[in-house]
């Protein structure tokens, strides 16, 4: 058991610094037009499957409430909450627009979107990035693996470089508390934007 344990650290621990050290800039630059959009009255949108819903809702949450700097709230909207939206959509269109139609209906130009999915193959992710992209929306897509489609159809890509989906998920979840680190620190420890 303890080695199971140790196996299953020392495999986080490898992708987590592997891939943060990889998107370094990618997420200073993510983090950039995020504390952008916020400063112009915009928002950040994150969409989901599975773990990744739950991703999506924790960092919205993040951003709502407050990372760990006391701060006003910030705009962020989960898409993958709304339970009545999700099934007329999905029972009515399809499970593949969910996404896409909420950003057509919510989303603005100078918005963000954060479209996370561990393979990058996500359906209903790729036509989210697709829909958000139309609409002048800034796309950043939270992947896995080699990146998938999303890494094609979005406007820049994190990937977490492993083949396990469970790696893949706590690198993400890293990667999101870092981002809210970052925006945290531009928007109010730099002076930024006034409380």
């Amino acid at each position: 058991m303890k080695d199971i344990i140790e196996k299953i650290l020392n495999e986080s621990v490898q992708v987590k610094e592997k891939s943060i050290r990889k998107n370094t800039k990618g997420l200073i630059s993510l983090a950039e037009k995020i504390a952008s959009a916020f400063t112009n009255d915009r928002k950040v949108m994150l969409c989901g499957n599975g773990g990744s819903a739950a991703d999506a809702q924790h960092i919205a949450a993040e951003f709502i409430n407050r990372f760990e700097l006391e701060r006003p709230p910030l705009p962020a909207i989960a898409l993958t909450t709304d339970s009545s939206i999700i099934t007329c959509i999905g029972n009515d269109y399809s499970f593949d627009d969910i996404f896409a139609k909420q950003i057509k209906a919510l989303g603005v130009e100078g918005d963000v979107l954060l479209a996370i999915s561990t393979s990058g193959n996500s359906s209903n992710v790729v036509k989210a990035a697709e829909a958000a992209r139309e609409q002048g929306i800034y796309v950043c897509g939270i992947t896995g693996g080699d990146g998938g489609r999303l890494k094609n159809t979005a406007d820049s890509c994190l990937v977490a470089e492993s083949g396990s989906t469970a790696r893949i998920q706590e690198t993400h979840i890293l990667m999101g508390h870092m981002i809210c680190m970052l925006v945290d620190y531009m928007l109010f420890q730099q002076g930024i934007r006034e409380e």
